[in-house]
């Protein structure tokens, strides 16, 4: 019976298939006899192609409406492959390069290969990326030891301009390698230079009719006005990569697009992006184009930020002058261990009622304006400009950890306001030494937070244990994020998690050294900052926040605000809290730098030990009995800690008195001075839709 079945089956599937070939012959002869002067006439019509149109990116502004992140008119030259052919492409290339060099103007540059003084191709080693790149198997194919001579001549061939001389064959080639890089084509125009000045635009459109296939465009530019105001806070855009392309290409991104690579630029690109919008164009079979739809670009959203300019420029100043004050120190007292190694500093400042960040400065810093152009000098600088100290550079605490072990001492029961430990400048329990800077004798909680104790907090933190030191620590917003919009560093709790972390192992007496800041503690300053707002907040920890609100581009309707959003709690009683808080007021008074201040404080310093000179740190909040700003300063290396203390002095100079501001005038994209920024017309978006001046 199975062979029999088996014969069956095999003539109904070869039936089948005479049929279904039966079918689709004559379909076919229907297609290329009976109908195909129809198709004929469907080939020979148009095509359609769609060009995406660039939407203006919202801006980002300070509290106050300062420009920070703005949009300018700027000038771009453009090749579009539907007004040019292959053919033509070399020539339009060679009148236009003759154009930019005539008018000393920069046009994009890729190739990792020059011509060198004997007149030889020769690479660039600074681009070792871009030429692994080019002789990799998506582009020339060719060996790793092949030669830039040898590349060359596979690309002249390539782009057929062997005939031209070395420096014009070379500068073709670029232009049509990194055309083919950015996948020019008919949808796709290719960005041949941008920045360019208004009258190289004119020169170049006196030639258009010579030179095919190019259009010049206005565009937005990515401007920033007030550059040195809280950069690493800012952030900057740039070309979308190859793995971000890959990431957002399902969200509308395009290849050439531009996206926010940091700061408030990157963590807010859905609000600044906005839509693009599109040509399309018709191309019929003689090859006339004509537009025939448009769809307009909607423009992002725009940012305000929390940060106050202008005591955002006092807190820079005050950075620079305290890393000077700490070289000065070393120099006269002719230790290089007493501040000589002091190169960078940072301060945060809270606002206490809903911890929004009023200013987050870091030194050295830098010019977002000039970004890119000093980039590689920027990212070689041993001092680290653009590493953000503020919100990621992570420092052992010191003494300004101990009003927090106090505040967890006190709820646990281990001490009371009055408990007395007698301090003989030496700590030595379980094998340890720890040093304190005095004789303080027998001395309480209050004595020994305004004097600075090491020995009354080290027996006090051998008493609470590091599980209990560490869960008030994180309650205070130490050791975990605090919340704040863009990237920060979560520091570093001493414990057994941390040394198992490490492949080290932990010993209860080591609770000792972490109760005085140091172990394996590291905290960055808004953390501080963070710390020293939720003890002046009655032990409430609010989420820190740097963006205030986010708006239409016009600024007239808001679309996101922050509110006030509880983080934790410290768990601490107010009865507790306030004799924490008295102490803090009781070291603040007792500073030499700060006898002349005339507003209440409450505060601590803290001198952390490490390989170099000490860090200076100090955390504040003033006014002590009705709180509105905290602050947190970390110098490092500072040495002494009156250099941290007048960073935070000079802040609340210019909060509470005004003194060291000056206003910052918000500019008008024309140029004018002294509206709001907000009073935009967001009509000027039309300006971004129809750029093109197209050929035909």
């Amino acid at each position: 019976m199975k062979p029999k079945s088996l014969k069956g089956r095999y003539a109904f599937v070869l039936t089948v298939m005479l049929i279904a070939s039966a079918l689709l012959v004559s379909r076919l002869v229907k297609w290329q006899v009976i109908q195909s002067d129809y198709y004929d006439d469907i080939a020979m019509t148009s095509t359609s192609y769609t060009v995406t149109t660039d939407a203006l990116r919202g801006e980002i502004y300070d509290v106050n409406g300062v420009d920070l992140a703005v949009n300018v008119t700027g000038y771009r030259v453009v090749f579009n492959q539907l007004y040019i052919k292959e053919d033509e492409l070399n020539d339009a290339i060679i009148r236009l390069l003759d154009i930019m060099e005539q008018c000393r103007e920069k046009w994009i540059d890729e190739l990792p290969i020059t011509v060198d003084k004997n007149g030889g191709y020769t690479f660039d080693t600074k681009k070792q990326d871009k030429i692994d790149d080019l002789k990799s198997k998506d582009n020339l194919n060719m060996n790793p030891y092949s030669t830039a001579e040898e590349c060359m001549v596979k690309l002249a061939e390539k782009y057929d301009c062997q005939q031209l001389d070395k420096d014009r064959q070379r500068n073709v080639v670029s232009v049509r390698y990194n055309m083919e890089q950015n996948w020019f084509s008919y949808s796709q125009p290719y960005i041949f230079a941008e920045g360019v000045s208004e009258q190289t635009m004119a020169v170049i459109e006196e030639n258009m009719q010579d030179i095919k296939g190019v259009s010049t465009q206005s565009t937005a530019v990515r401007t920033y006005t007030n550059g040195t105001v809280a950069p690493h806070i800012v952030g900057v855009t740039g070309l979308i990569s190859e793995e971000e392309y890959n990431e957002l290409k399902n969200k509308g991104y395009g290849y050439t697009d531009r996206l926010g690579k940091n700061g408030v630029e990157s963590a807010f690109e859905k609000y600044l992006r906005g839509e693009p919008g599109s040509l399309t164009y018709d191309v019929s079979a003689d090859g006339t184009v004509s537009v025939i739809d448009t769809k307009a670009a909607s423009p992002g959203n725009s940012v305000w930020l929390t940060i106050d300019a202008r005591y955002q420029k006092v807190a820079q100043k005050a950075l620079q002058e305290a890393v000077k004050e700490a070289n000065d120190y070393s120099k006269l007292m002719h230790d290089p261990k007493k501040g000589g190694d002091c190169i960078g500093a940072a301060v945060v400042v809270l606002n206490v009622k809903d911890f929004s960040v009023l200013c987050a400065a870091s030194y050295p810093s830098y010019d977002l304006s000039k970004y890119y152009d000093d980039y590689t000098k920027l990212a070689s600088d041993e001092k680290l400009p653009l590493f953000d100290r503020a919100f990621n550079g992570a420092l052992a605490p010191g003494s300004t950890y101990k009003p927090m072990v106090a505040s967890a001492a006190l709820e646990e029961g281990v001490i009371e306001p009055d408990t007395h430990i007698n301090c003989r400048g030496i700590y030595t329990k379980g094998g340890l030494k720890l040093w304190c800077m005095s004789y303080h004798n027998d001395i309480d909680m209050y004595t020994a937070i305004e004097k600075s104790c090491n020995i009354y907090f080290a027996e006090t933190g051998r008493l609470l244990g590091i599980d209990n030191i560490d869960r008030y620590a994180k309650r205070c917003g130490l050791g975990v994020k605090t919340g704040v919009e863009i990237n920060e560093s979560s520091g570093t709790l001493a414990g057994p998690e941390y040394s198992k972390l490490m492949g080290s192992e932990w010993y209860d007496i080591l609770s000792a050294p972490a109760a005085i800041g140091q172990s394996d503690n590291q905290f960055t300053p808004l953390q501080l900052a963070a710390y020293a707002a939720t003890i002046a907040n009655n032990g409430t920890r609010l989420k820190t926040h740097v963006v205030d609100k986010v708006t239409t581009y016009s600024g007239d309707d808001v679309v996101y605000e922050s509110k006030p959003v509880e983080a934790d709690n410290m768990g601490v009683s107010i009865d507790h809290l306030k004799e924490v808080q008295k102490a803090m007021n009781m070291a603040a008074n007792s500073y030499e730098a700060l006898q002349d201040f005339d507003i209440p404080i409450a505060g601590k310093t803290g001198t952390a030990e490490n390989n170099g000179s000490d860090h200076a740190n100090f955390i504040c909040y003033a006014p002590y009995d009705d709180p509105q700003i905290a602050i947190g300063v970390m110098v490092e290396h500072g040495a002494q800690s009156s250099v941290a203390i007048n960073v935070a002095k000079k802040i609340m100079n210019a909060y509470f008195h005004g003194k060291g501001l000056s206003d910052i005038p918000k500019t008008n994209k024309d140029g004018t001075v002294g509206v709001s920024a907000a009073n935009k017309d967001s009509s000027s978006q039309e300006d971004a839709d129809q750029k093109s001046v197209s050929q035909d």
